[in-house]
């Protein structure tokens, strides 16, 4: 497996991770299943597993894909080399997404994320999940800092943030990496200026949704070039837009979610997956006006 500086630590991970998420919500698999999967992931040479507190089916269920991770890793044998990056900073009442940026509720979640990852070293990156605008990026980040200072971290990351946010941010605390949306349908990190400054600053780059999430993934195969190329290197169309993304700068570690053994195994092919800056340049094109 290919790999990449965690942004300037010295620390490698694999070119491609494994998102956590679908393993956990309301759709989730078998735990036997879920296992497995994360098995077959860390089997094909994936060192970076991404979950979040809030992978869970609601309020009550929180921690459950930290936990389920840590089964899996106790399981599994040696796994010195395994970065798992974790999230805080949304709450899932009755199953929805809302944000939650209180420095209070902040401090007790990570502590929950440590205890919920074995309790045992530091987690290996923190990341806020989303800014919530009833409370500054400075005093959220605050608990996430003392954190650091305490072991119960060991690097910070940021979600969803502008350049300006990853700035203050910056301010604060060491950031390693950012996790924002990025796939076919959703491009904006091209044009806010945050793919520019990640790969700039030496910020590891985490396209959340790379495949575009369960609404839109089965569209991709109605989008011909991608189709064509897919057909013309013999992988399937997922490999492509995770190797198109890959492409289009040094610092993007793609995390596609994965909850069957099938899912990340096609994948991780797209490591090996080479594309020119002409086929680039052709998907470009084709999903300049997705959305």
């Amino acid at each position: 497996m290919e790999t990449k500086q965690l942004g300037n630590t010295g620390v490698n991970i694999s070119a491609i991770a494994l998102g956590g998420m679908p393993m956990s919500v309301s759709s989730r698999p078998e735990e036997t299943q879920a296992i497995a999967t994360i098995h077959r992931a860390l089997d094909l040479g994936v060192t970076l597993i991404d979950t979040a507190d809030s992978y869970c089916q609601d309020e009550s269920d929180k921690h459950h894909n930290e936990k389920l991770i840590r089964k899996a890793l106790q399981q599994y044998g040696d796994v010195s080399n395994v970065i798992v990056a974790t999230k805080g900073g949304l709450m899932r009442p009755n199953g929805a997404w809302t944000r939650n940026g209180n420095p209070d509720h902040l401090r007790k979640t990570i502590r929950e994320s440590f205890e919920a990852l074995g309790g045992e070293k530091p987690i290996d990156v923190w990341q806020y999940h989303a800014p919530d605008p009833e409370y500054s990026i400075e005093a959220s980040l605050a608990p996430a800092k003392e954190a650091v200072k305490e072991g119960l971290i060991r690097f910070v990351g940021v979600s969803n943030f502008s350049v300006e946010q990853i700035k203050r941010a910056r301010d604060v605390v060491e950031i390693v990496s950012v996790q924002n949306q990025y796939n076919p349908w959703y491009r904006l990190p091209e044009l806010d200026g945050v793919l520019k400054y990640c790969q700039r600053e030496k910020l590891t780059f985490l396209p959340w949704s790379p495949l575009g999430g369960s609404r839109r993934v089965g569209s991709l195969k109605d989008i011909p070039e991608i189709a064509q190329l897919a057909q013309e290197k013999g992988v399937s169309i997922y490999s492509i837009v995770l190797a198109w993304l890959m492409a289009k700068s040094p610092c993007i570690v793609p995390i596609p979610g994965a909850s069957k053994i099938s899912s990340i195994a096609d994948s991780v092919r797209a490591v090996d997956v080479k594309l020119s800056s002409e086929e680039v340049a052709t998907i470009d094109r084709a999903t300049s006006s997705l959305g």
